[in-house]
């Protein structure tokens, strides 16, 4: 299979290439190479290299920059991905898209299941939804891939900042109102690599088992970092002071993945082999 992937550079779409290389033509562009605002340069270069499926994962992901400037964010997330949508389905490409559990608005007190209605709350979180309809309007040959609170190697993300604090003594102030499902980046890399061997289009929440509050999962991350003795004032999400408003509870079911037997571990399990990789595992 001819394998495009966007946001190569990114840590989603960095781990992708290295996943599916070994045993696919896999097109990897730096953004210098394809700029996904760009709609003819986005056109030109699909049609060069005509791959079979586009692997959409590039966006702008700072969440609070999104909801500082939220035209940039629907330029980037949401016409972005139209035009990455458009020039796919021009040459029958399928498309995979990447978007987030924060196009629901929170309010439930059960998991989000795929086929839930979303609803924005946030800046963000509606580019990520205008890019989500754009895909579903475009390109039937579609899969949307909804994921929540992503965690890799390097990069910034909750998980690394909570280590980097406690490494470096900040006092820590963590919500204990805002729950979702911590999901590990190599996890999700693996999940999408084998739905596109499937080949089973549609909606998915590909996301590691099981909803923690922030603050729970800080502490679990700390307590198995060897920073036991690290205390972390719980506060509620009023008393967090940010220029985005996120989705409370914003847990995702995994429901049509595990139905063609794609199911990630749990992400306490996940949590742990990050920490062994990262060299910090403390039993």
């Amino acid at each position: 299979m001819r394998i495009l992937i966007t946001g190569a550079a990114g840590r989603l779409g960095g781990r992708l290439v290295d996943i599916l290389r070994p045993s696919h033509d896999v097109i990897s562009p730096t953004h210098n190479e394809l700029d996904i605002t760009d709609f003819p340069a986005v056109r030109d270069f699909i049609q060069a290299h005509q791959p079979d499926i586009v692997l959409h994962p590039a966006a702008w992901t700072d969440v609070d920059g999104c909801a500082k400037e939220p035209d940039k964010a629907i330029i980037i997330n949401g016409y972005g991905t139209q035009n990455v949508a458009i020039a796919s389905y021009e040459i029958g490409a399928a498309i995979l898209y990447v978007s987030s559990n924060e196009v629901f608005d929170g309010g439930n007190n059960h998991p989000y299941r795929e086929y839930d209605s979303p609803n924005p709350i946030n800046p963000y979180g509606y580019s990520k939804y205008v890019g989500e309809r754009a895909v579903l309007s475009l390109n039937p040959r579609h899969y949307i891939v909804r994921t929540s609170w992503l965690f890799a190697h390097g990069g910034k993300n909750f998980l690394q900042a909570i280590l980097n604090a406690a490494e470096l003594g900040k006092p820590l102030r963590v919500v204990t109102d805002e729950v979702a499902n911590p999901t590990y980046n190599d996890d999700l890399a693996i999940a999408i690599a084998q739905l596109i061997e499937i080949g089973r289009y549609g909606i998915y929440h590909l996301v590691n088992e099981g909803a923690v509050s922030r603050y729970n999962f800080a502490r679990y991350v700390l307590n198995h970092a060897g920073y036991t003795d690290i205390p972390i004032q719980p506060i509620s999400s009023r008393e967090w002071v940010r220029a985005s408003r996120p989705p409370v509870y914003a847990e995702l079911a995994n429901t049509a993945a595990r139905q063609i037997g794609i199911t990630l571990r749990n992400w306490r399990e996940a949590v742990n082999a990050f920490l062994e990789r990262e060299g910090l595992d403390a039993g």
